[in-house]
C-alpha cells in the first residue's frame, strides 16, 4: 500500500501540527477542528473493515474520546493522519476478533489492506479527495466542463443552460451525462467515500 503523504495539512487555514500542539495543551477548539476534519473519513475507513457503519462510528468516537483524555501523551513528531488511521485499523480488527470473526477472514482482510486503494488513508481526507475531484474534472472536454459547471455547481436548469448557450436541451442532458460518466470512471475507487460526503 502507498505510504501516506508528508505534506503539510492545513485545517481551517491552520497548520495541523499547530492544532495538535494546541490540543495537547487543552484547546478544545483545536480538538474539534481535528475531529471534524478526520471523523468522516475515519468512519468510512472503519466501515470498510467492520462492514457496519454504526459500529464504525462507535469505534471512531470512542477513539477520539481517548485521544482527548490522553492528549498529553500524544507524540507530535509523526503525522497525525498516520497515527489516526493505524489506530482505527487496529481497533477495527480487534472489534472483528472480539466478534469472533474467523481468523481466515481477518487474515484476508489484512492482505487486502496492504494492496487495495480503499484502505489507503490518503483517500479519506477532504484535501486528498478534493485533489482527486480536480484531477477528474480536468479530464472533461472544455464544453462538457462548462455545461457540467453550470448544471451542478451553479444550479442552472437544463432549459436555462440550453438557452444561454444556444444549444438544445437534449445536448445539455447528453453533456451532463457524459461528464458524470467520466468523473465516475476517474473516481471509481472513491465512490464509497463520495456517497458518505
Amino acid at each position: 500500500m502507498a505510504t501516506t503523504s508528508k505534506k503539510t495539512i492545513k485545517i481551517g487555514g491552520i497548520d495541523e501540527q499547530i492544532l495538535v500542539e494546541r490540543m495537547i495543551l487543552g484547546d478544545k477548539t483545536a480538538f474539534e477542528l481535528l475531529f471534524k476534519y478526520y471523523y468522516p473519513g475515519l468512519v468510512v475507513f472503519a466501515t470498510n473493515i467492520v462492514v457496519n457503519t454504526d459500529e464504525a462510528e462507535e469505534i471512531v468516537q470512542d477513539f477520539f474520546v481517548r485521544i482527548w483524555e490522553n492528549r498529553s501523551a500524544l507524540k507530535t513528531d509523526n503525522p497525525l493522519k498516520n497515527y489516526l488511521f493505524t489506530s482505527i485499523k487496529n481497533r477495527s480488527i480487534n472489534f472483528l476478533k472480539s466478534a469472533q470473526v474467523k481468523k481466515s477472514v481477518i487474515d484476508e482482510l489484512k492482505r487486502q489492506m496492504e494492496t487495495e486503494i480503499r484502505y489507503n488513508p490518503d483517500i479519506y481526507t477532504a484535501t486528498e479527495l478534493q485533489q482527486q475531484l480536480k484531477n477528474a474534472f480536468k479530464k472533461l472536454p472544455p464544453r462538457t466542463a462548462e455545461i457540467f459547471t453550470l448544471s451542478r455547481f451553479k444550479g442552472f436548469s437544463n432549459d436555462e443552460i440550453a438557452e444561454s448557450l444556444g444549444i438544445s436541451k437534449r445536448t445539455v442532458e447528453t453533456q451532463v451525462s457524459n461528464a458524470l460518466k467520466i468523473i465516475r470512471k476517474e473516481l471509481r475507487n472513491y465512490l464509497t467515500l463520495l456517497l458518505f460526503f
